[in-house]
């Protein structure tokens, strides 16, 4: 039988091997055991926590942190990561569901562009290679501007719904369905290229687009279009390659504990210095990325 490593697995090496009922049990064993890595779970229990705290995309906070801390390829911390926030964000989506907080009519204009803008992207990576220079520097050019507006974005939110509302009040869903469509475009190739943008860029131009939707839904229809968008990204970079399973099963095991934990403390943490410091964080970052 041939030995497969998880950090190699990938479509096109799967399928010679499936037909194969030896291989299928062995390809099924390392999908189902793997070693919790301590460093990577603690990783993605204080992402988690911050997640819950503030609302800040994972995407922001895992994807430079896989790159700059632990050494990661861009590609496979970008295709990890998306898989990483689709499981995440499924929780997310469910229960504001249930609270009747989507709008599916929003989440379906943001698909029609984010779609097409995520194969497209997926196959310009393909064509250049996903481990090449060019896609590298690609992926790091894009995360360190992703995360720079991310924190603008987040420093400047409420200035920003204000200022949305008010200059633009009759917008709303009849009037904003191509300009939703080029939203949900342009967050397909930047999420394709960097995992972020998906939070806090869509969030806030959709309070531009819907200023009379109320915050809870413009928030549960922006979780709920993330889900399609990054697992549709993180199946695609699987398909390449760039995703690492056991670097995604640690993450799991410590950030579903931690955004649960985030989540009820959010009611008693003081926002006015989280999320300034946080931006102040994903600044640095983002510079730290472009240079």
């Amino acid at each position: 039988m041939i030995s497969l490593p998880m950090s190699q697995i990938s479509l096109p090496k799967i399928i010679p091997y499936i037909t194969d009922r030896k291989n299928s049990f062995y390809l099924m064993g390392e999908f189902m055991h793997f070693a919790i890595q301590p460093a990577f779970a603690t990783s993605g229990l204080l992402v988690g926590l911050l997640v819950g705290l503030t609302g800040v995309g994972g995407g922001s906070l895992m994807t430079p942190l896989l790159v700059l801390l632990f050494g990661f390829h861009p590609s496979t911390a970008v295709g990890t990561d998306l898989l990483f926030a689709s499981v995440t964000k499924v929780a997310g989506t469910t229960i504001h569901n249930a609270g009747k907080s989507v709008d599916w009519q929003i989440v379906g204009r943001l698909a029609t562009g984010s779609v097409p803008a995520t194969i497209l992207t997926l196959l310009a990576i393909a064509h250049f290679g996903v481990a090449s220079k060019g896609i590298a520097t690609a992926i790091s050019l894009t995360l360190g501007v992703a995360l720079l507006v991310s924190a603008i974005s987040l420093l400047l939110k409420d200035k920003v719904i204000a200022i949305a509302v008010r200059r633009n009040p009759d917008f709303g869903l009849n009037t904003s369905f191509w300009l939703t469509v080029l939203v949900g475009f342009i967050l397909g190739i930047l999420v394709s290229l960097s995992s972020v943008g998906a939070g806090a860029l869509g969030t806030i131009a959709l309070f531009f687009l819907y200023p009379r939707l109320p915050t809870v839904r413009i928030i549960g229809s922006d979780i709920a279009h993330a889900v399609p968008l990054t697992l549709l990204a993180g199946l695609g970079h699987w398909l390449l390659g760039s995703v690492n399973f056991h670097l995604l099963g640690s993450l799991l095991v410590g950030s579903i504990p931690g955004i649960i934990v985030g989540s009820f403390a959010a009611r008693y943490a003081p926002e006015w210095v989280l999320k300034p410091s946080l931006g102040l964080i994903l600044a640095i970052v983002g510079v730290r990325m472009l240079a």
